[in-house]
């Protein structure tokens, strides 16, 4: 009887030192990756290097979990940003230096990787040739198109001060325009076409590769800038720096096949592929090469560009910018 009940114990523990082995020869269940969702518009162009290197994998090759948030305005991407419900966005400065001068300390930026200059202009009616014959007029304007306004305005030996200034949103400027409620708008593509449409009589007065911003820094007058979460970069600065690397990677690959990011992109800007690709070719857009020297540029026109908002009124004080900079995590790609 001792005999059997040993046996029958014997083979229970080869049963269990089978399954044990069993157990731990099995892969340890993946750990999850870090959700690091992006804030963006799938409206405009200069969203594309961050919307292919989602599309293509390129932040799972980094081991994140990052989706894109539709969100349309740049306020409310940087109050996303804050809250903690995204990691990072791509939005016009202008917001971003007002958040600064209110002393928002919860992100920094980082990189620049998309560019229009010549794609943001002002449209006047017919019988208006040039900014002089608008003085006493009505012209509309909204944030960075502002910038653009006031330099043309200045080439014309003018201000703000000379023409009657509608602060209106860009998407109701076509009809206003086209009623003539103002006689002029400046706006950026594609709402530019729009005026063209609805006034097409009219003429360009010029861009904002006319202005001085453009020929000190050769950009817009207020171009894009990538922001992240401060607490992503302080408590977490290996996952921001596989997040930069992503990024990089996929405005090289706009640059270096730009039919296929088109193709890639497309279903999100709800276009024909080739209408996204006509609208690739007329940005510019900046990766890995030469990435310090093009973001030290950009941090020159920030400050710029801050000490033009604090001129103009429109934020109580010019912040330093350089206090908001932090490249520490991105690679020397």
């Amino acid at each position: 009887m001792m005999r059997k009940s040993t046996r029958i114990f014997g083979w229970a523990a080869v049963v269990a030192a089978v399954f044990v082995l069993q157990a731990s020869s099995r892969p340890a269940a993946a750990e999850p990756m870090p959700k690091l969702d992006f804030a963006g518009s799938v409206t405009w162009l200069g969203q594309v290097p961050i919307l292919v290197a989602i599309e293509k994998g390129f932040f799972r090759d980094e081991g994140l979990d990052v989706n894109v948030q539709v969100i349309l305005s740049s306020s409310d991407r940087i109050r996303a940003v804050t809250a903690g419900s995204v990691a990072f966005s791509n939005l016009g400065r202008s917001t971003v230096i007002s958040e600064m001068s209110r002393g928002n300390n919860s992100f920094f930026y980082f990189a620049n990787v998309d560019d229009s200059p010549g794609s943001e202009g002002c449209w006047a009616r017919a019988g208006f040739q040039s900014f002089p014959d608008l003085k006493g007029k009505k012209v509309a304007a909204n944030t960075s198109a502002e910038v653009t306004m006031d330099g043309l305005l200045q080439n014309a030996g003018m201000s703000v001060r000379d023409v009657q200034f509608v602060n209106l949103s860009p998407n109701e400027m076509a009809l206003a325009l086209g009623r003539g409620d103002v006689d002029a708008a400046c706006v950026w593509q594609p709402l530019l076409d729009n005026l063209k449409k609805a006034v097409p009589d009219g003429k360009l007065l010029g861009t904002d590769a006319d202005t001085e911003t453009y020929k000190r820094f050769g950009t817009m007058s207020s171009p894009d800038i990538l922001i992240i979460s401060r607490k992503l970069v302080e408590e977490h600065p290996d996952q921001a720096r596989r997040l930069a690397v992503a990024i990089m990677r996929g405005a090289d690959y706009v640059n270096q096949n730009p039919e296929a990011a088109a193709a890639a992109v497309a279903p999100l800007f709800r276009q024909p592929t080739d209408v996204v690709l006509a609208g690739i070719k007329n940005f510019k857009y900046y990766g890995s090469k030469g990435w310090r020297e093009h973001m030290n540029r950009h941090t020159e026109q920030m400050q710029f560009l801050s000490s033009w908002l604090h001129r103009n009124k429109k934020i109580e004080s010019a912040p330093d910018v350089k206090q908001w900079e932090n490249t520490s995590f991105v690679p020397e790609l």
